[in-house]
């Protein structure tokens, strides 16, 4: 073959790779947008009119919301050891699936208690869905030497959190219930669910001598280490720090008349500093290292929340919304591809516990931010806990991490 015709076949292939590649950083991006910009987090915003219609009160929205990361937690414990019948990809789709009826199924008030079961089945499949769609697209992408995109990836949750912020700013001021505005969601998340198999669709099984060389490499994994537990702890920080703001940033605005634009406008502004975070935080990360970089964000962050509670105007809310949605994607975006790095050998059980890890804090942070508002009526306490706790993180993240 001549070097004409060689460089002819690369032109040829190369760009269809490309396509591939990016179709299924595309297809990664439409699932975040459906299981966690709506399946995990359209409850931030739907929560001020569940709680002006009576439906919720403080005290119980907070436990519902931990029902939902009890359920994370459970799914990605499960999504990380437990065998998958049929293959990651079958089960991804049931995850995906299982998501958007769920969400339709908020919209039926039967009580509290229903409210706790629907938003803990939601929990336990976006925790399924989130494992496996960012292992399927990260090793299709390493494939095809293409992990420069993965961030387009988790663009999906800042896109699914501002167009699911959008729709509900604009319903909420003509429909009469919350039940309506959990119909229009689960709609939204159906809509984007039937073009993910288009974009992201089901592979052939391996052939059997990439099944042996996959069983070779299995038997060749290494336990995780130090640093390894060390960034899956941090994350767990993570996890408490962020979510009480992320939970109730809509119910801090409605405290206050004065605040009642960011009841929808705080978690759009969330969701559109997601969109360009994952970028920043990744060339960030190649630049100064992703733990580093990770320590950074947590610090942010941490200001972010502080400033939720100890400057309640509509500058210290709106400045608390864009950092926490410039920093919160953004950490997890690197903290897993800094896990891949660390536990190469294992990325599914690495990714399943830091993921298990911050299902664990977030499961705790909106219940003990429900209690101390029982006790205190308002916020205050509970976020600046929860600042100090990714400070702590911080620190946790800021020493260079050492692969096994």
């Amino acid at each position: 073959m001549t070097d004409t015709s060689e460089k002819l076949m690369k032109a040829s292939t190369s760009p269809e790779k490309d396509q591939f590649a990016f179709l299924s950083a595309v297809g990664g991006c439409l699932a975040m947008a459906a299981v966690m910009g709506i399946g995990r987090f359209v409850y931030t915003p739907v929560l001020p009119f569940m709680l002006q219609d009576g439906t919720l009160n403080e005290v119980n929205a907070g436990f519902v919301a931990s029902s939902n990361y009890l359920g994370y937690l459970l799914g990605a414990l499960m999504a990380a050891r437990a065998p998958l019948p049929g293959g990651p990809y079958r089960i991804f789709m049931v995850a995906l699936i299982t998501s958007t009826v769920v969400t339709f199924l908020m919209a039926f008030s039967l009580g509290v208690y229903w409210f706790v079961v629907i938003r803990f089945l939601a929990g336990l499949a976006s925790a399924y869905a989130f494992v496996l769609v960012a292992n399927i697209v990260m090793q299709r992408l390493a494939e095809k030497h293409s992990l420069h995109l993965f961030p387009i990836h988790f663009t999906g949750v800042g896109i699914g959190i501002a167009g699911s912020s959008l729709m509900i700013e604009w319903l909420g001021a003509s429909l009469e219930t919350s039940s309506q505005l959990w119909i229009a969601s689960g709609v939204l998340s159906l809509v984007l669910s039937l073009c993910i198999p288009f974009l992201l669709p089901p592979r052939k099984e391996m052939p059997p001598q990439a099944s042996m060389q996959s069983a070779q490499t299995k038997t060749k994994t290494k336990p995780l280490n130090l640093s390894a537990w060390r960034l899956i702890f941090a994350y767990g920080c993570f996890g408490f720090g962020y979510v009480i703001t992320a939970t109730f940033l809509g119910a801090l605005a409605s405290l206050t008349p004065e605040l009642a634009p960011m009841k929808s406008l705080g978690w759009l502004l969330v969701g559109l500093a997601v969109i360009p975070s994952v970028f920043f935080w990744e060339k960030l990360g190649v630049r100064i290292g992703y733990g580093r970089a990770i320590a950074v964000a947590c610090m942010l962050e941490a200001v972010g929340v502080a400033l939720s509670v100890l400057m309640p105007t509509i500058a210290g809310l709106s400045a608390a919304a864009i950092l926490l949605g410039g920093t919160f994607v953004g950490i997890t975006s690197i903290g897993l591809v800094e896990a891949r790095r660390i536990a190469s050998s294992n990325p599914r059980q690495i990714v399943g516990l830091m993921t298990a890890a911050f299902g664990l804090g977030q499961m705790f942070g909106p219940s003990f931010a429900g209690y101390l508002y029982e006790l205190n009526g308002d916020f205050m306490l509970a976020s600046l806990v929860a600042a100090g706790v990714l400070i702590l993180a911080a620190l946790l993240t800021i020493k260079r991490f050492t692969p096994a």
